[in-house]
């Protein structure tokens, strides 16, 4: 089994001053953060604190009615932890409301609407702040594409997105977050008993070391099974990073001058500094 051990004082380093570097250079004030009572919320507002300072972060609970008790629970737990203000706004009424023009919309169909709720109000929130939406997602979700498209995969910056589901846990108990909060099924609560491992059919520990060969050292499936993994979750997992591509990337703009935004038009020159 591959080691996916990190250096916890060094990377701790390094995101905290990408936080702070990408924060204050573009003068923005602070951050918003929505912290859902997960780990990988719980250990962005971390970063965002010893980066900034607690006064410049906010915290965002926003449950849903079918959501976890326990959720908002460890929300507020990790706030008062880290002494950032924790808004709580309720998304049931808006939610609710569209989907009573579509009361067959299947759990997927909810489940998306509800990120992009919860996203929208971030960046509302941000506004009034003059904040910078940071982003929770870690490196497994983002490759296996367990995220929705403009709704928890949407930030301005993320400090946890090169970092495997494996190596948060690293991190977070070396920055003391919560017993609690390690322990907890991760899950994207959007109802009752709901857990990410159950949706995805495997343990973030198999997909990590999957992923950790396929991603990291460049290996084919084929000569990954040889490395006595199972070959059908090396191909499972092998289709979901290729079929979520388009997750990770920008919008596509046709080609038609030489000067293309996201393209050619996209370095600090470009400002004349």
């Amino acid at each position: 089994m591959t080691d996916l051990s990190i250096n916890e004082e060094l990377v701790s380093a390094i995101v905290t001053s990408f936080v702070r570097d990408e924060v204050l250079k573009v003068g923005s004030r602070g951050v918003v953060v929505a912290v859902s009572g997960g780990v990988d919320s719980a250990l962005s507002a971390q970063i965002a604190v010893t980066a900034l300072g607690k006064e410049a972060v906010t915290g965002l609970a926003m449950p849903y009615r079918q959501s976890s008790a326990s959720s908002l629970e460890d929300a507020q737990l990790i706030a008062e932890q880290l002494g950032i203000e924790l808004l709580v706004i309720e998304i049931s009424p808006q939610i609710d409301a569209y989907f009573e023009r579509f009361p067959d919309a299947d759990a997927t169909r909810r489940g998306n609407k509800m990120a992009r709720e919860r996203m929208s109000i971030a960046y509302d929130i941000s506004a009034t702040r003059s904040a910078l939406v940071l982003g929770t997602s870690n490196k497994s979700e983002l490759l296996l594409g367990y995220s929705t498209l403009w709704g928890d995969g949407a930030h301005a910056l993320n400090p946890l997105g090169d970092l495997y589901k494996t190596q948060i846990y690293q991190l977070a108990r070396h920055l003391g977050l919560p017993q609690r909060i390690l322990e907890k099924a991760p899950s994207a609560d959007l109802f009752e008993g709901q857990s990410d491992e159950s949706d995805l059919g495997f343990t973030y520990a198999e997909a990590d070391q999957i992923l950790y060969h396929l991603i990291d050292e460049r290996r084919p499936p084929g000569e990954i099974a040889s490395l006595g993994l199972d070959p059908a979750l090396v191909q499972v997992i092998w289709d979901r990073v290729r079929n979520s591509q388009f997750k990770r990337q920008p919008p596509l703009i046709a080609k038609l001058s030489g000067r293309s935004v996201g393209q050619d038009f996209r370095y600090p020159r470009d400002w004349g500094h």
